[in-house]
């Protein structure tokens, strides 16, 4: 069965966050209405952008009773549909869907508020007696919610980012990198020195919370167990889908989506109008590009951001990885129901 490719583009994601509970967050206390432990299982479907992630799970649902849980970081906008490939109207009414549209463009959606967010979704899932996949190709996302990652509440420091950068210029990265030392000789360690913007955040989260920034590195272990699918494709293949994709999308209608944005007043400089797709529209209804250009950036940009989300998760050993070309969706499932759970 050959398996679409409208899929997700993921931006670089916001780094601001909140402790997590690592309780499981439920619909109730009813414990009849508990899922049995065999049950607590979640799949994960992950991959780079235009690899067939979304037709894949509509198409596992012919097969197993789904429910899907977005991990796009993007799809949780309203009113940017064209640009991050949304599953259709269609396809949400015929697959139950969660975390799509829940945000506007301008509201400040964090990941700790994607992982408790998830995290109810799947809990009410289970209640439900239907198995949670995680679906998308925003990998801090599923760090966060598989990998206990813990990312500390601490959201940037504008003055004081300046003065490091500022200090950083007169004195050299050497000097930022001394003071890093000197407070977290562990992040010193493993961050380069001339790695300056993660030096700075690592000082910036130190000095906020009083805590080193290595000693929220540490992980915890889910409340549930995790199996894992991965479609990719080779680079010529995919970098043709990312091509004609861009292509579609900008004859669907992607110009007229961004400028129904800027119409509804929403800013030009606001991250999700800064990512890919929308970047790129501004500036042609900006008149500083023509379409032509539009279209080829977009698709360099789409590109170099598939490089990103394959170097992020290729090296997990616990991915079992699909072609999905001509791929059997049956394949899949059998794999995520009976794999057995790995660790990192």
């Amino acid at each position: 069965m050959l398996i679409a490719t409208l899929l997700t583009v993921d931006p670089d994601i916001l780094q601001e966050h909140l402790e997590l509970d690592p309780s499981p967050v439920g619909p109730g206390g009813d414990d009849a209405n508990d899922p049995p432990a065999c049950v607590r299982r979640v799949w994960c479907v992950v991959g780079p952008t235009a690899t067939g992630k979304t037709a894949l799970s509509i198409a596992m649902a012919n097969e197993a009773p789904i429910e899907v849980v977005s991990a796009d970081s993007r799809m949780i906008y309203r009113w940017m549909d064209i640009g991050t490939a949304k599953p259709s109207v269609t396809e949400r009414a015929n697959v139950a869907h969660h975390l799509i549209d829940i945000a506007d463009p301008d509201e400040s959606f964090t990941v700790v508020d994607w992982v408790a967010r998830a995290r109810t979704a799947i809990e009410r899932i289970w209640a439900r007696g239907r198995q949670p996949v995680v679906v998308g190709g925003t990998g801090l996302y599923f760090r966060a919610l598989c990998d206990g990652l813990e990312i500390p509440p601490v959201p940037p420091d504008v003055g004081l980012r300046s003065v490091l950068e500022e200090r950083a210029h007169r004195e050299g990265w050497q000097a930022l990198h001394a003071e890093l030392e000197s407070i977290d000789p562990v992040s010193a360690r493993r961050i380069e020195g001339r790695n300056v913007r993660r030096v700075i955040r690592a000082i910036e989260v130190t000095e906020a919370t009083g805590r080193p920034f290595s000693a929220w590195q540490q992980r915890t272990s889910p409340p549930f167990e995790v199996t894992w699918a991965g479609l990719d494709l080779p680079r010529d293949v995919l970098d043709g889908t990312i091509d004609n994709r861009a292509s579609s999308q900008v004859g669907a209608g992607l110009r007229d989506e961004v400028s129904g944005l800027l119409g509804r007043g929403y800013s030009r400089s606001l991250p999700p109008m800064r990512g890919l797709a929308y970047r790129e529209m501004v500036e042609l209804i900006d008149g500083t590009t023509n379409l032509d250009e539009a279209i080829r950036r977009y698709q360099s940009v789409t590109r170099h951001y598939a490089r990103r989300q394959q170097s992020w998760f290729r090296p997990d050993p616990r991915i079992r990885w699909f072609d999905p070309r001509n791929l059997d969706p049956r394949e899949v499932v059998a794999h995520l129901a009976d794999g057995q759970p790995q660790q990192k």
